[in-house]
C-alpha cells in the first residue's frame, strides 16, 4: 500500500482529574501544569517533523479544547479552522464521574473496575437524569435530544457515538487532501483506533493512549492504514502506557506520581510504532 494521507490523532494533555486519578469522562476539568506542557510539547514535535493542519476537530470539552490551542500556538498553526463536536468527548463514566479510580479498585476490586473502564460493551452503573452530571443537565448540550445523551457509556456506545462524525465529517476531508488533527480523548480515540486497525473487543481492551503523545497514521486512498507510530521514544511511551494501564488499580495512584516526575524530564522526539 501507498501513502496517500497523513491523519494525527492526539489525546489531549494531563487534566487535573488525570492527576487525581479520577474517572473524568465528561466533567469539565482543565488541563493541569503538566498537562499545559503536554500540550505545548506536542506541538513542538510536530513543529520538528514539519506538520501543518488545514483541519482540526476537536470536543467541547476544555481540556482538549486548551490542548489544540497549546498545541496549534507551538506549531505557529493558529489560523487551522478548529471543529467543536460533542461525538467527540470522552466516554461517559455514568456514576463513576468524579470517584478515585484506585480508591474504587481497592472497593469493588480491580477486575471489577477494569471491566467498567476497559469492557467493550459493560458499562459503569448509569446516573439518574436529575444528578447535575448527566449532560441533559448541562446548557451547552440543551440544543441536542435528550434522549441521546448519554447516563452511562460502554465503549461500544462510544464507538456508535464517534463514528457517524468520522464518516459524516472526518473522513471527507481526509480525502479532500486536507491534513487533519484529531484531537479529543482517550476513549474517542480508542473508537477511532478500533475502526481504523480493525481491532477486535479483546483488542481494545489492552489498547492505552498516552496523553500529548501524537498519534500518526498514514493512510491509503482507501483510509486504511499503511502504518502508524507515535512520536515519542519508545521507552518513554511504555512508561507513559503502564501509568495509563495501572491507573484503575488498587495501587494506581503511585503509578501516576511516578509518570509526573517522567514527564516534567521531557522527553525525545523519536517516532515509535505501535501494534
Amino acid at each position: 500500500m501507498t501513502t496517500k494521507y497523513t491523519l494525527v490523532l492526539l489525546r489531549h494533555g494531563e487534566s487535573e482529574w488525570n492527576k487525581e486519578n479520577r474517572f473524568t469522562g465528561w466533567t469539565d476539568v482543565p488541563l493541569s501544569d503538566t498537562g499545559e506542557m503536554e500540550a505545548l510539547a506536542a506541538g513542538e514535535i510536530l513543529k520538528e517533523k514539519g506538520y501543518r493542519f488545514d483541519m482540526v476537530f476537536t470536543s467541547t470539552l476544555k481540556r482538549a479544547i486548551h490542548t489544540t490551542w497549546n498545541c496549534l500556538k507551538k506549531l505557529d498553526n493558529s489560523s487551522a479552522p478548529i471543529v467543536n463536536n460533542w461525538r467527540l468527548n470522552e466516554r461517559h463514566y455514568g456514576a463513576l464521574q468524579g470517584l478515585n479510580k484506585a480508591e474504587t479498585a481497592a472497593k469493588h476490586g480491580d477486575e471489577q473496575v477494569l471491566i467498567w473502564r476497559r469492557a467493550y460493551d459493560v458499562p459503569p452503573p448509569p446516573l439518574e437524569k436529575s444528578d447535575d452530571r448527566w449532560p441533559g443537565n448541562d446548557p451547552v448540550y440543551k440544543e441536542l435530544p435528550r434522549d441521546i445523551l448519554p447516563l452511562t457509556e460502554c465503549l461500544k456506545d462510544t464507538v456508535e457515538r464517534v463514528l457517524p462524525f468520522w464518516f459524516d465529517v472526518v473522513a471527507p476531508k481526509i480525502m479532500e487532501g486536507k491534513n487533519v488533527l484529531v484531537s479529543a480523548h482517550g476513549n474517542s480515540l480508542r473508537a477511532l483506533v478500533m475502526h481504523l486497525d480493525k481491532m477486535t473487543p479483546d483488542e481494545i481492551l489492552k489498547l492505552n493512549i498516552p496523553t500529548g503523545v501524537p498519534l500518526v497514521y498514514e493512510l491509503d486512498a482507501d483510509l486504511k492504514p499503511v502504518k502508524h507510530y507515535y512520536l515519542l521514544d519508545e521507552a518513554e511511551l511504555k512508561k507513559r502506557m503502564e501509568a495509563v494501564a495501572n491507573q484503575g488499580k488498587a495501587g494506581g495512584d503511585k503509578a501516576v506520581h511516578t509518570v509526573h516526575s517522567a514527564n516534567k524530564m521531557g522527553c525525545g522526539t523519536q517516532c515509535c510504532a505501535i501494534g
